[in-house]
């Protein structure tokens, strides 16, 4: 196992080049620059000559290869530059960013499993029954809104309508994070409890549900110490997905919500075409779903016989 894991991590050093110097090239391909762009929308003209200036300093004034090669050095060492826009260092302001997602994540992911599992369990127990359809049916809608359309449809109920929460606010944590977790919630629960009726109904149709329920074995036992267990590795394939997409921030969610996350800082950077900032989104990005996914597989080869067999005899 040992010796998987780190055939893995290394495995992250060839995704990173590939994924990073994607990413400088086509945002190089887009054109314009952080330079020009702060310069056209200063007011007023600005000489040729202080813009060339500006662009040396940066290092823009270079080859690609080159600067592409200094900055993954200098990721590499720990230094991912300065913001051409805000002048601060990029590990910094990132860092800075990072807590608001991981509380977003946090929250979202709980709310999620709360909801998920106790429904979706009930509607396989329920099978083709009214509770069943409703169920379905609510996930079917969830599933099926964009977390754009969810946000607005929370604003308006919640905040124009009742005025019960506020949209953005400084005073209260608590109070401004129900709103983006709640749409993120939707969605995400939707989802999950569709794929844990179907696991749940997969596992009760089983010999060994039908050998328990004969030795009079109750249901809930059942559930809970059997047909759980071997559903967790559906829960947390989800789980893994779920993870990486939101510790990358949700962007349009942050957006909305003026939460003060890497996504909207990503959102930030890609219009203001302040690519350190951009580089140093992407790279967290890759690091993310590498790390999820190594955590994943080696959660599987724990849960499930299996995989730990097939892998011993590898």
């Amino acid at each position: 196992m040992g010796k998987y894991i780190v055939k893995r991590l290394l495995q992250l050093i060839p995704i990173l080049i590939g994924i990073t110097f994607l990413s400088f090239a086509m945002m190089r391909l887009a054109g314009g620059d952080a330079v020009t762009y702060m310069y056209e929308n200063a007011g007023a003209a600005v000489p040729q000559e202080i813009i060339d200036q500006t662009k040396a300093e940066y290092g823009l004034d270079k080859p690609f290869l080159v600067q592409y090669a200094a900055w993954f050095a200098g990721m590499v060492t720990g230094d991912m530059g300065i913001s051409y826009v805000s002048h601060r260092d990029v590990y910094e302001t990132f860092v800075s960013k990072l807590p608001a997602t991981l509380l977003l994540t946090i929250t979202s992911i709980v709310l999620t499993l709360l909801i998920a599992i106790p429904l979706g369990i009930l509607s396989a127990v329920r099978q083709n029954r009214w509770m069943d359809y409703l169920i379905r049916f609510l996930s079917f809608i969830g599933n099926s809104m964009p977390n754009f359309f969810a946000a607005l449809v929370l604003i308006y109920f919640l905040t124009i309508r009742l005025n019960f929460l506020p949209v953005v606010t400084n005073d209260n944590v608590a109070r401004s994070l129900v709103l983006p977790t709640l749409t993120l919630s939707i969605s995400m629960a939707s989802k999950y409890t569709r794929q844990v009726r179907a696991a749940v109904l997969e596992e009760l149709g089983k010999d060994y549900v039908t050998g328990a329920r004969a030795r009079g074995i109750r249901g809930s036992v059942i559930i809970g110490r059997s047909v759980m267990k071997s559903s967790m590795l559906t829960i947390i394939t989800l789980l893994a997905l779920s993870i990486g997409s939101l510790l990358g921030g949700t962007t349009i969610v942050e957006t909305i919500f003026m939460w003060d996350g890497v996504g909207k800082m990503a959102v930030d950077a890609i219009t203001m075409r302040d690519y350190p900032i951009i580089q140093a989104y992407v790279a967290w990005m890759a690091v993310i779903y590498v790390l999820v996914n190594l955590v994943t597989d080696i959660v599987y080869h724990y849960l499930d016989p299996r995989v730990r067999l097939g892998g011993e005899e590898g």
